[in-house]
């Protein structure tokens, strides 16, 4: 029987799936090779740091949440269904909600360079459309509910046996509904 060829594709995605079942930290070099049938010889001759391949199941974790997100986000609705479908995401997938969510991200120092690293352009836009609002205040309403969904979808990833789902989305809304009334209240007053 030939040998298998292990890729380093297979190895991120051994790895991958590692980080999903149970955190970073049961990415181990002998998991993965036990994972994919083989030494750890060629694992070791793709990854020649930890840091490396923890960088790879970053980002395949930020394309497997961003695909997840789009998949469950009506674009009539946008941020209430993001919030939804980020908060559903921490149900479904904790270890990879964990692991986007408190991932290092260099560069930042203030929350709107955050908001520039982690939002599309187009949502500020959408939402200013759909909600009549001017566009920084769309951008300041969508960086108030990320701030808000990601401290509620923590949570809601970390607690046991869980919070109802129903609670978690009802203080969501409301939080929506507190944002908004007082972006459109500052308007109102010229402020």
């Amino acid at each position: 029987m030939p040998k298998q060829k292990i890729t380093k594709e297979m190895v991120v995605d051994a790895a991958f799936q590692l980080a999903r079942e149970g955190g970073m930290g049961r990415v181990l070099v002998k998991d993965i090779a036990a994972r994919l049938g083989c030494s750890v010889q060629p694992i070791y001759s793709y990854c020649r740091s930890m840091e490396g391949l923890r960088w790879e199941v970053e980002r395949r974790t930020a394309d497997f949440m961003a695909d997840y997100l789009s998949a469950r986000v009506d674009w009539d609705n946008l941020l209430q269904s993001t919030g939804r479908a980020c908060v559903q995401f921490a149900r479904d997938e904790p270890e990879l909600f964990k692991l986007y969510a408190l991932r290092r991200r260099e560069g930042v120092s203030s929350l709107d360079e955050l908001y520039g690293q982690e939002a599309r352009p187009e949502v500020a836009k959408a939402v200013a459309a759909q909600l009549g609002l001017s566009r920084e205040q769309a951008r300041q309403l969508h960086l108030d509910m990320l701030i808000y969904t990601v401290g509620l979808a923590a949570i809601f990833s970390v607690t046991t046996p869980g919070i109802p789902a129903e609670e978690i989305l009802t203080r969501q809304e409301r939080a929506y509904q507190a944002f908004l009334t007082q972006i459109k209240g500052e308007n109102s007053d010229g402020i």
